[in-house]
């Protein structure tokens, strides 16, 4: 077979059925380029950056197996080796520019990288791949990118075939003078180290893809494309994305005579004969990564941003900034590097310090908290708080977080709230690693056992609070039917979280023993209920895909209800039909029947609402708000409800909720309490969701006495609920491309947060106010990079806003109805954007390119519904001025 212009013959005769033959006593050379992009998702590549590496290659045959023409070892070497920009940029922007390609690559790694390999084919596949057990890890996967182009077959099909990527799914069609290989990249199975973000919503998504075109003339190949890209963006903001495109090229360019054939029958003898030294190896890549040799330590790094860190300066975005980065370096460092640090730092920056080095998740960093914390001793509430916060809002937890906390609930807590805190975030640990599919693990077994069985046994009602708020966090559906006692059968607060816990369930999930419970509870068929359950119940029922007869049951009980509850429920079903809730069709259909929609029933007085409403409507996510207040009948409030939540094409996260309650105030003014509430304690306090997570309640004042101190030594100050700093985004891949160098992308997302809320009351002015300040700094970075040996390519991509959210409700109780005013506002809001792309050399010598947006949102009143809108003027049209002055 003879052919002076190709590289490979693909003889069809008999003994020559899937593969490529090449000629006997024949050298050919090729024409071969690797090139990697980097830029963002959606741009060209005219202005990326990247790097192309060209060379030549010469391939021979070296020996074929006498009883089988289709198994053969053939020579590749690497041989005129060049680095270039991939695109022609000015020679002040040319970092190689001046430089030879040994001193770009380094004289040792260039001498690797023109040693030859070998490799055997059989039937078109490599079976082995030869090197040299020295050779650098680098070189070697760039030899191994060349060498899988040598792997085709000529019939259509899938196969699942070894390569540099890994096992992976491929399919081959056929086409006369053509050969194209597509590799199903999402199915190659090779050692991968990362992580994701626990929602969806707050994830990066990877797109990936790869084919190879195999020309051929006169059934022999002429040349050789390959190409794979892959495209990341972040799910909340599908513009902030990164691509990565990496081209392999091989071309012909002679044939030349060249060396024999070496004789022998077998594969082990011949390679012995060629170089005693040649060792198999894997065609897989081995991972590798080249060392930072002038990075900080994680005691520089800390000292160049704990300035930020302060607690006064956590409302902004370079405070998120700083906590970004510094988990980064945190990740990098031994457990005794990072104690040092906690040991030595300043009681004011230790907690900002905790909620780092808990959110880096490193065995290390777990470590040198468990090392730190003694939860024996109450001197350190702070930092235990804020070390399990950072636990429950964990990205990717481990089973050994969840063990650990396990250990330490059973163990000695010195403090009652810590303790609380410790089960109630174990809940949300639990909840992350089932949705990981890790329900079975041990330590996730021991939790649940613990929770469910102590549940069982507790006697006071402290004890039976906490473990229902960690099974709010834990959404167990063994937990159904404890939770269905509670909310039936225990009394007031107890009863109130039990559903509100029954609420957070995925109502697709829920069991017809629910819906049958809470209608039991609504209409009151066992025993009388708070109004604050009831409407619970009613909202489960009517967010459940509830019947003809269950909407229809709950509308002709609106009339027979106090006249707040009247009110609530009025304006829950209103808001339905104005947000086209699931329910609102068959709403819709029950108010065709004028028994249960008629003017006596829909005219009812009151000053309790539900309302919900659009914060934003993206393309990639919506965001809503819904508020809801509930008064007693002697106008002061029982129940104010804020919720937040995002969604997008397939996921959902509750990204907050606050709950102020208040109970038993009605002695004060004297005035007489609604039916079922007659007996309760004076209690107003306070209970937050945050990502999912429900945090430990905070508790204004509790009982009469409390209650009477706290309004003669009143300032009207917040109470904070929530301060921290929390990781939201925590998405990190190793890519390893087929050309063979490794790409690494990072996506970080931080929020500084500051909650705070109070609940103000005036005897004097007869007026109450309730204040919820959400302010918060966000800051997303995310970092793209191709490390070569020689170089580093890729691009940072950051996203900054600082932001605060008001909600403020004022009720004026001298008069009934009474006047109620519900105000929801946003702050001017600074937004900033910015992309860095660039080259680097191991010398230290860099190219970048800098662009960036800076702009300012501008401040937003949310408009609630018309009735609220009018009863604003009218409250603040009488306030004199005189009542800014309470008590």
């Amino acid at each position: 077979l003879v052919n002076s212009k190709t590289l490979f013959v693909f003889a069809f005769q008999t003994g020559h059925t899937t593969g490529p033959s090449l000629n006997n006593d024949k050298l050919y050379k090729f024409a071969y380029t690797a090139e990697v992009y980097v830029d963002q998702g959606k741009a060209s590549l005219q202005k990326s950056v990247g790097y192309r590496i060209s060379s030549g290659v010469d391939v021979n045959l070296l020996w074929r197996n006498p009883d089988n023409d289709d198994d053969q070892l053939i020579k590749v070497m690497i041989r005129d080796v060049q680095v270039e920009n991939v695109k022609e940029r000015p020679a002040a922007k040319n970092i190689f520019k001046g430089k030879s390609t040994e001193k770009i690559i380094g004289k040792e790694y260039l001498e690797a990288l023109q040693r030859p390999i070998v490799l055997e084919l059989v039937r078109g596949k490599v079976k082995n791949f030869y090197s040299y057990e020295d050779e650098p890890g680098f070189t070697q996967n760039i030899k191994r990118g060349l060498a899988s182009l040598f792997q085709l077959q000529l019939h259509s099909g899938a196969t699942r075939e070894v390569d540099i990527s890994g096992t992976c799914n491929t399919t081959y069609q056929v086409r006369q003078d053509q050969v194209t290989k597509i590799k199903a990249l999402d199915s190659c199975e090779i050692e991968k180290q990362g992580f994701t973000s626990h929602n969806q919503i707050l994830d990066v998504s990877m797109k990936a893809t790869s084919a190879t075109i195999y020309a051929l003339e006169d059934s022999f190949i002429k040349s050789i494309k390959a190409e794979e890209n892959y495209v990341l963006f972040m799910n909340s903001r599908r513009k902030t994305s990164a691509k990565i495109v990496s081209k392999q090229r091989l071309d012909l360019k002679s044939v030349q005579a060249g060396p024999g054939l070496i004789a022998g029958k077998q594969v082990a003898s011949v390679i012995k004969t060629l170089d005693s030294s040649y060792v198999a190896v894997t065609l897989v890549a081995e991972p590798v990564k080249s060392e930072c040799k002038k990075c900080p330590s994680l005691s520089e790094h800390w000292q160049s941003i704990r300035e930020h860190l302060y607690p006064e300066k956590l409302s902004k975005a370079e405070a998120a900034r700083s906590f970004l980065s510094f988990i980064q370096n945190i990740r990098k460092a031994t457990k005794e590097e990072i104690l040092q640090i906690i040991r030595s730092e300043k009681k004011e920056l230790l907690p900002q310090v905790v909620d780092a080095v808990t959110s880096a998740q490193t065995p290390e960093s777990l470590e040198a908290m468990l090392e730190f914390l003694d939860f024996k001793d109450t001197s350190t509430s702070v930092l235990q708080e804020r070390f399990l916060y950072a636990c429950g809002f964990a990205s990717h937890p481990s089973e050994m977080l969840l063990k650990s906390l396990t250990t330490a609930f059973k163990g000695d807590v010195a403090n009652e709230e810590i303790r609380e805190t410790l089960v109630i975030v174990m809940g949300a640990l639990i909840r992350k690693l089932c949705d990981r599919e890790g329900c079975k693990l041990p330590a996730v077994v021991e939790a649940k056992r613990l929770i469910l069985s102590r549940l069982e046994k507790a006697k006071k009602d402290d004890n039976v609070r906490m473990y229902l708020l960690a099974l709010k966090n834990a959404l167990l559906p063994e937990a159904i039917p404890q939770l269905l006692k509670y909310a039936e059968s225990g009394e007031g607060p107890i009863s109130s979280l039990a559903a509100t816990a029954l609420q957070r369930y995925n109502p697709s999930f829920l069991p017809k023993e629910v819906k049958e419970t809470m209608n039991r509870i609504y209409h009151q068929n066992r025993k009388v209920h708070e109004k604050t359950v009831r409407t619970t119940a009613a909202a489960i029922i009517l967010n459940s895909n509830p019947s003809y007869m269950e909407v229809k049951n709950i509308l002709l009980s609106i009339g027979e209800l106090s006249l707040e509850m009247n009110k609530y429920m009025l304006s829950m079903i209103q808001d339905i039909l104005q947000f086209e809730m699931p329910s609102s069709k068959t709403v819709r259909k029950v108010l065709k029947d004028m028994r249960a929609h008629n003017y006596d029933r829909f005219a009812k007085m009151g000053s309790s609402s539900a309302y919900s409403g659009y914060i934003t409507r993206g393309p990639d996510v919506t965001s809503t708000y819904s508020l809801d207040i509930l008064y007693s009948g002697s106008g002061i409030l029982r129940r104010s409800n804020v919720n937040i939540q995002l969604f997008d094409r397939n996921a959902e996260l509750h990204a907050s909720q606050v709950v102020i309650e208040a109970q038993g105030l009605e002695s004060i003014i004297a005035a007489t309490p609604d039916e079922g509430e007659e007996n309760l304690d004076s209690f107003a306090g306070m209970s937050a969701i945050l990502f999912d997570v429900q945090l430990r309640p905070v508790t204004f004042f509790q009982g009469y006495g409390d209650l009477m101190s706290k309004m003669l030594s009143a300032t009207g100050d917040s109470m904070n609920v929530v301060k921290a700093l929390i990781l939201l985004t925590d998405y990190s891949q190793e890519i390893q491309l087929q050309s063979g160098p490794r790409a690494s992308t990072d996506f970080l997302g931080g929020l500084a947060i500051d909650i705070s809320g109070g609940m103000e009351f005036s005897l004097w002015y007869r007026e109450s106010k309730t204040n919820v300040k959400n302010r918060v700094a966000m800051f997303i970075a995310g970092n793209t990079e191709v490390d070569s040996f020689f170089i580093k390519t890729g691009m940072e991509t950051t996203l900054e806003v600082e932001t605060t959210l008001n909600f403020i409700s004022t009720v004026q109780f001298s008069q009934y109805p009474f006047l109620v005013c519900m105000q929801m506002d946003r702050v001017e809001s600074p937004f900033r954007r910015y992309v860095t792309k660039y080259e680097s050399l191991p010398s230290g010598r860099r190219y970048t390119a800098k662009r960036g947006k800076a702009e300012l949102l501008a401040g937003n009143e949310y408009p609630l519904h018309q009735e609220n809108s009018d009863m604003c003027k009218k409250v603040f049209g009488t306030k004199s001025d005189s009542s800014s002055s309470w008590f």
